[in-house]
């Protein structure tokens, strides 16, 4: 029995993680974050930076916002959420302007902003605020990579395109004419829509075929019973 649980509760938290990565992915599907999703991601490696720093803020906030829930006044827990939000950003602005100033001059306000960020503002207030610790962090987590990897997405493509480099390393040679479009903020919205456009083609393929799934069971179940 209690090894049922266990893998009940596994289970659980696998499907809690997993979501943000594609069912639920912030940016691709539920289209959260977008402002740091178009403005930071001229590079990859902004892109990276910046998804770390929402998984730091968004699993510490979300750890401990699920485990003072029970006792954070209904009336006043948004005010509260943002003041959990905004320690754990503080500390990510000033630990990246002390071993990365470069990067962090590259991000800019960016970092700052993520106290306002309505991803991470949203789960505090949908999912840690209502649910246990260890399902809170696995969302958080599942989230954070999920954004991370549009960050990276958004950002690795216009990068190659824009500058030829990804990582700073070189893809097409001396001869290559890069796009400059790409770098630029039409660039980053051109992107986005791509993918928005792919995410959403793939995602109605896949409810078309679980409904067909669903028509054919149906279908058999009514043959049996007339048989």
């Amino acid at each position: 029995m209690a090894t049922k649980m266990d893998d009940e509760e596994k289970q659980k938290l696998y499907d809690e993680f997993v979501k943000g990565i594609w069912r639920e992915n912030p940016v691709f599907i539920q289209v959260l974050g977008l402002c740091p999703s178009l403005a930071v991601t001229n590079s990859l490696m902004n892109g990276i930076a910046m998804g770390a720093a929402v998984l730091f803020v968004l699993v510490c906030s979300s750890f401990l916002i699920s485990l003072l829930r029970n006792v954070i006044p209904k009336p006043v827990r948004i005010s509260i959420y943002i003041v959990v939000i905004a320690t754990f950003v503080t500390a990510v602005d000033f630990t990246l302007a002390a071993v990365a100033p470069d990067l962090h001059k590259s991000l800019g306000a960016f970092i700052a902003l993520i106290v306002v960020n309505c991803l991470i503002l949203g789960r505090a207030e949908a999912f840690a605020g209502r649910h246990g610790v260890k399902e809170s962090v696995a969302d958080a987590i599942g989230m954070s990579i999920g954004f991370t990897l549009a960050l990276c997405l958004i950002g690795g493509i216009r990068e190659a395109l824009g500058n030829g480099t990804l990582l700073g390393y070189s893809l097409f040679g001396p001869n290559f004419e890069p796009w400059v479009i790409m770098i630029l903020p039409p660039g980053g919205f051109l992107t986005l829509g791509a993918y928005l456009f792919l995410f959403a083609y793939f995602k109605e393929r896949s409810e078309e075929k679980k409904q067909r799934q669903a028509d054919a069971a149906r279908n058999l179940t009514e043959g049996r019973r007339a048989a």
